[in-house]
């Protein structure tokens, strides 16, 4: 099938990058993304492309270029499904807060929504092409409800994962590792490689059955987070030894069996992806009975959970056991650096447990908005909303933030921090004057120099 016409329904993390490349590199595809959300179209719409609702670097500078040529935001979703010869469902999955597998399943209603609307209004073939994280088996599903629609229409089902970091997106999309094409219908795989190939090597582009393209997202994922609870069990034990975290990081990171990445031990890992995929690994495999496998996976959230408690419990055990009325400066709130998405952050977790404290909180991050901060306290449903206004305050000035403070938690590695004068923030600050560092990017000699007492993961 030729595709003149592409339509994504859901303009989020996933959705606004990729179809934007895709854009970029695809100039005689009109490519139109839709979602039912009003302000964020009118956000993806503004003229000053630096309000974008998405903040990654490069996305503006793509979107100025192809926005009002062949790429278009909307909330015609009827319309451009009509249109479109292609669709990609890329819309939100989050974990089941409800019913049966809550805390652990994907929530599939939003797919299950598209799916519907999609089989309601198409009037010619289509081929969907799944670009949600989603559990093995969701493509039957999708099927099932396309081809019971009753009409002649013809709907080919394809899954094509999405495999980008958040921070680096763009170059991610722009240079990938690999393009994971699983489907039945070999025509139907060539349309959707043939977009791709316009910019990707066809020797990157891997075509497989639609239930391992499935498996093979949430496998990547578990893999990367296993790493990061690996080093960060590693740090714990580095803590109550002579050894540096950092050092063995390096270390085992030369061996060529193991390579360097996501060896950086931290407060822990966050983001709308690795926790839920986990856990949908996990429910998928006590599904089947296979509960040492469950076993297995499931104790890297809860090494990951462990680690963030640990590093509030260091705090306040470090502030003579209490926190109670004392002010915490919280440097950043997204989950990772270059990034304005704070879904399972980090920081999120180690404010509420110091609130619950008592604890005055201070919140500086350079891409996160204040009422972003209160609505992600606000979810947890520990305290309520008044009692968050009351002990959290966020600022647009780092320095504002500091003043005052009895300590300073350095919660994203925002290259910025780095280059902040310390000298003066420890002049403003109450003595004796403490630096939690969740991310080690901080040279620990220096700020002891300084005078600060700086404590970091796994050192």
């Amino acid at each position: 099938m030729k595709i003149n016409k592409i339509c994504c329904i859901g303009a989020g993390y996933v959705g606004g990058p990729t179809m934007a490349v895709i854009a970029k590199k695809n100039p005689n595809i009109q490519v139109t993304i839709v979602d039912i959300n009003e302000e964020r179209i009118a956000a993806w719409n503004d003229e000053d492309v630096s309000k974008l609702p998405i903040y990654e670097p490069g996305l503006a500078e793509i979107v100025a270029e192809t926005r009002g040529k062949n790429l278009f935001f909307s909330t015609e979703i009827d319309k451009a499904i009509k249109e479109s010869e292609m669709i990609f469902i890329s819309v939100n999955t989050p974990t089941k807060t409800y019913g049966k597998g809550k805390g652990m399943a994907a929530d599939l209603k939003y797919v299950e929504l598209c799916a519907r609307n999609i089989a309601e209004v198409a009037t010619t073939d289509k081929i969907v092409v799944e670009k949600s994280t989603l559990p093995v088996r969701t493509a039957q599903a999708i099927k099932s409800i396309l081809h019971n629609t009753g009409s002649d229409v013809k709907f080919e089902i394809l899954s094509n994962p999405e495999f980008l970091a958040e921070g680096t997106a763009i170059q991610d999309l722009l240079h990938p590792d690999r393009v994971l094409i699983g489907g039945e219908s070999e025509s139907a795989i060539e349309s959707l490689a043939n977009i791709y190939a316009s910019w990707v090597p066809q020797e990157k582009i891997l075509r497989t059955n639609v239930w391992s393209s499935e498996l093979s997202k949430l496998t990547a994922n578990a893999f990367l987070a296993q790493r990061i609870s690996s080093i960060n069990a590693i740090s714990e034990l580095c803590e109550h030894t002579e050894a540096n975290v950092n050092e063995v990081a390096r270390a085992i990171g030369m061996d060529s069996r193991i390579g360097p990445k996501f060896l950086n031990a931290s407060i822990g890992f966050g983001g709308s992806c690795f926790q839920k995929d986990i856990l949908n690994l996990v429910y998928i495999a006590r599904s089947y009975g296979l509960n040492a496998v469950a076993d297995y996976w499931e104790q890297v959230i809860i090494l990951n959970d462990h680690q963030k408690r640990r590093f509030s419990d260091n705090l306040i055990s470090t502030l003579y056991n209490t926190v109670s009325g004392k002010k915490i400066a919280m440097l950043g709130w997204a989950f990772k650096k270059d990034t304005n998405d704070t879904r399972e952050s980090a920081a999120i977790y180690v404010a509420d447990h110091l609130l619950s404290e008592q604890a005055n909180i201070a919140v500086y991050d350079p891409k996160v908005p204040s009422k972003k901060v209160y609505s992600d306290l606000n979810y947890l449903e520990t305290r309520s909303e008044e009692e968050n206004k009351n002990l959290v305050a966020t600022f647009s000035d780092p320095y504002e933030a500091v003043k005052d403070a009895h300590a300073i938690a350095i919660m994203t590695e925002w290259d910025e921090f780095k280059t902040y004068d310390w000298e003066k923030i420890y002049s403003s600050m109450k003595k004796p004057a403490f630096i939690f560092d969740g991310r080690n990017i901080l040279d620990k000699a220096e700020m002891n120099t300084i005078g600060f007492e700086y404590s970091s993961i796994g050192q």
